[in-house]
C-alpha cells in the first residue's frame, strides 16, 4: 500500500497527494478512475435527472440547484453534481462480480445510493451551518433551511422509491441495507453533532472512529453491498464487499479531515480551516489532543476559546506539531490496506477487483 502525503499548511508547497500511484497500487489499463466516473456519470445522470423531475416544483428547484444543474433562478446551469464516487462503486461492484449485465442492472441501485448520498449533503450543510459546496453558496442559503431539509427528505424517499419500484430480484434486499444504512447514517450524524458540545477532552479517539465509520464508510459500504447484490453474490462476497467499503469510507474520512484543516480552498470550494473554524472535532484534532504533547494542550486551550480568524494558522500548526496530521496519513494508509484485504476476498482476480482497486487510490489521493 501507498504511503499517503500530507498537505502543509504553509504557501507554494506541493499538492496534498502525490499525482501519480506507486507501480504496486497503479490502476490497471482500462480501469483509470477518471475514466470510471465518466463513464457513470453518463450511466446514472439520465436516471437522476427523471428522478428529481419528478418531484414537486419547489423540491425539484432546490434539488436542481443543489445538484449544479440549475441556477437559483431556475435557468440551466453546467453545473458540478459531484464525483459519483459512490454510484460508481455500485456498479464497478456489480461489473466485478456479474459482468456488464449486473452492471446495467444496477443502474437504478446506484442512482438511488447517491440520492441518499445528497440527502446528507443537504442535512449536513444545514447543521453544520456550511455556506459553500462545490464553489457555489449552499442550497440552505438560497432558499432558506426549510426548504433544503424538506428537498433533502424528498430525494431519501426517491431513492427507496426507486427500489422498490425496481423488478430486479435484488431490489428488495437492496432497499432494506439501504434503510439500515440510512439509519447508521443518522446515527453517525447524531454522534457528531453530540461531540460538539463536548469539551476537547472528554473525546477518544475510539468515539470518532466509530462515529466516522457510521457517518462516512457505512454508505460506502452499503455501496458495493448493493452492486454485489445485483451480481448475484454469495452473502460471504457481498459481506467482503461492504467490509471494503467502509474500510475504504474510513480511509476517505481521514483524508477528507485532512483536507478540512490544509486543503486548498481553489480546489475544495470550501474556506480554509473551516472544520477548526467550527471547532470540529475531526480525526486529526481528536488524535493531536488525546497526544499527551505541549501542542495538544496548546490545541486545547486553542478549541477551548470562541474562534478567533487570527488564530487559524496557529490551530492548525498545533494539530500538526501534536502528531494529528502524521496519524491520520498512517490510519488512512492502514486502513486502505484492510480494505484491500476485504476486496480480494470476494473477487480474487487482480483483473476484474481493477475498477474498485482504481476507485480506491483515487478517493484516498485527492486534494478536494
Amino acid at each position: 500500500m501507498s504511503t499517503l502525503h500530507g498537505p502543509d499548511p504553509r504557501p507554494d508547497t506541493p499538492p496534498l497527494h502525490d499525482p501519480a500511484p506507486r507501480p504496486e497500487t497503479a490502476p490497471l489499463d482500462g480501469h483509470e478512475a477518471g475514466v470510471i466516473l465518466e463513464r457513470v456519470r453518463a450511466s446514472v445522470d439520465p436516471e437522476l435527472r427523471s428522478a428529481l423531475e419528478s418531484l414537486p416544483g419547489s423540491l425539484r428547484r432546490v434539488a436542481l440547484y443543489h445538484f449544479g444543474w440549475e441556477h437559483a433562478d431556475g435557468t440551466p446551469a453546467a453545473g458540478n453534481a459531484g464525483k459519483a464516487i459512490r454510484p460508481a462503486l455500485v456498479l464497478t461492484a456489480a461489473t466485478a462480480l456479474g459482468g456488464d449485465r449486473a452492471r446495467a442492472a444496477a443502474v437504478r441501485a446506484a442512482v438511488a445510493v447517491e440520492l441518499v448520498h445528497n440527502f446528507t449533503l443537504l442535512h449536513d450543510d444545514v447543521m453544520d451551518r456550511d455556506t459553500t459546496r462545490r464553489h457555489r453558496p449552499t442550497a440552505w442559503t438560497v432558499f432558506g433551511v426549510p426548504d433544503a431539509i424538506l428537498a433533502g427528505d424528498a430525494l431519501q424517499a426517491l431513492a427507496l422509491r426507486l427500489l422498490a419500484e425496481d423488478p430486479h430480484p435484488a431490489a428488495g434486499a437492496a432497499a432494506a441495507r439501504l434503510a439500515d444504512c440510512v439509519v447508521e447514517l443518522c446515527e453517525g450524524q447524531h454522534e457528531d453533532t453530540a461531540m460538539e458540545a463536548l469539551d476537547p477532552g472528554e473525546v477518544t479517539l475510539d468515539q470518532v472512529l466509530v462515529m466516522a465509520e457510521a457517518k462516512t464508510g457505512a454508505l460506502l459500504g452499503c455501496a458495493c453491498a448493493l452492486g454485489a447484490l445485483y451480481a448475484g453474490a454469495s452473502g460471504e462476497e457481498v459481506g467482503a464487499m461492504d467490509a471494503f467499503g467502509r474500510e475504504a469510507g474510513l480511509a476517505f474520512q481521514l483524508i477528507d479531515d485532512v483536507i478540512g484543516i490544509w486543503g486548498d480552498p481553489s480546489r475544495t470550494g470550501k474556506p480554509a480551516g473551516a472544520d477548526l473554524a467550527a471547532r470540529k472535532k475531526s480525526l486529526p484534532v481528536v488524535a493531536a489532543l488525546t497526544s499527551g504533547t505541549a501542542a495538544a494542550s496548546e490545541l486545547a486551550a486553542l478549541y477551548a476559546a470562541p474562534y478567533d480568524e487570527g488564530d487559524l494558522v496557529r490551530t492548525a500548526l498545533a494539530v500538526e506539531e501534536a502528531g494529528g496530521r502524521d496519524w491520520a496519513q498512517v490510519q488512512a494508509a492502514d486502513r486502505m490496506a484492510r480494505a484491500m484485504g476485504q476486496l480480494a476476498r470476494a473477487v480474487p482476480d487482480p483483473e476484474a477487483a481493477g475498477g474498485l482497486l482504481s476507485l480506491a487510490e483515487f478517493v484516498t489521493r485527492r486534494s478536494a
